[in-house]
């Protein structure tokens, strides 16, 4: 019988119920793929992160849904960072991920503890709005682009807060999505002291609803970040939690900042 260290935190949160919660869990070495599928089922978080160490003091990471698992993760990224600094005792400045799918990824932690990130930015492209996204959202946005997912925009926050999306007719859609099927997000200029308000839905990847998303914020940097020209301090409205992620454009790159904490730490027995 096995026992595995496990760690749940909720990363872009600054006190435990907000942001979105993750699954860490240390391994010497990556278990069978439908092992760790398995086990980010049966945690049933938004996703499970798995950390490898590596020779050269970097560690490989994956993150596994409770259906599959996903080329790029900010939140459980995040979630990695704060558990590695603030528990398992790394000493250094800047963490190093290497990732299938999206290279190498780093984590820096400021003096203030709170913690940047630094990802790829994504392709993205304006597209004509889909009269069939919009009828499945409830709600027809002004401009509709597409990249890594389907990124709709409003006018105003108040429409994002009110969407009611259809999410099993959302599911199998592919449209303005690269290698993803039923992940579109949603944004809105402004905001309760924010400069840009959003929603995420991912039903084609097991959630139907995600509460802070790293990966659609490089979207949104993407988009955003050269049309306000400045760094961008987002909310991302899910219902209930809420959490704030700062989100900066950078060249080919973005930069992503936010806060974590621990709220559950165990075993998982196999």
């Amino acid at each position: 019988m096995a026992r595995l260290p496990f760690y749940q935190i909720d990363a872009f949160a600054s006190r435990p119920f907000e942001g979105n919660q993750a699954c860490v869990m240390p391994l010497e070495a990556f278990l069978p793929d439908a092992t760790l599928q398995a086990i980010a089922a049966e945690n049933n978080v938004s996703e499970t992160a798995y950390i490898v160490p590596k020779e050269d003091g970097g560690w490989a990471l994956r993150w596994f849904t409770p259906g599959r698992e996903v080329p790029l993760c900010g939140h459980a990224t995040l979630a990695s960072a704060h558990l590695l600094f603030d528990q398992l005792g790394f000493a250094g400045d800047e963490i190093a991920f290497d990732t299938v799918k999206s290279g190498r990824l780093t984590v820096t932690r400021g003096p203030e503890g709170r913690y940047e990130m630094d990802f790829p930015a994504p392709e993205v492209e304006q597209v004509e709005v889909s009269d069939d996204v919009a009828e499945m959202l409830g709600a027809r946005p002004v401009e509709a682009w597409a990249g890594p997912y389907y990124a709709a925009i409003f006018e105003n926050p108040e429409q994002i807060v009110s969407l009611e999306p259809n999410l099993e007719r959302m599911k199998p859609m592919t449209v303005g999505q690269r290698d993803h099927n039923g992940c579109f997000g949603v944004l809105a200029p402004g905001g309760d002291g924010a400069d840009i308000t959003s929603r995420f839905f991912a039903p084609g990847s097991g959630i139907p609803e995600d509460p802070a998303t790293g990966s659609w914020h490089c979207i949104v940097a993407a988009i955003m970040g050269a049309r306000l020209n400045k760094p961008l301090d987002c909310f991302q409205a899910y219902p209930g939690r809420g959490a704030r992620i700062g989100a900066e454009l950078a060249g080919d790159r973005v930069k992503l900042r936010g806060d974590a904490v621990t709220v559950i730490e165990g075993t998982f027995t196999l």
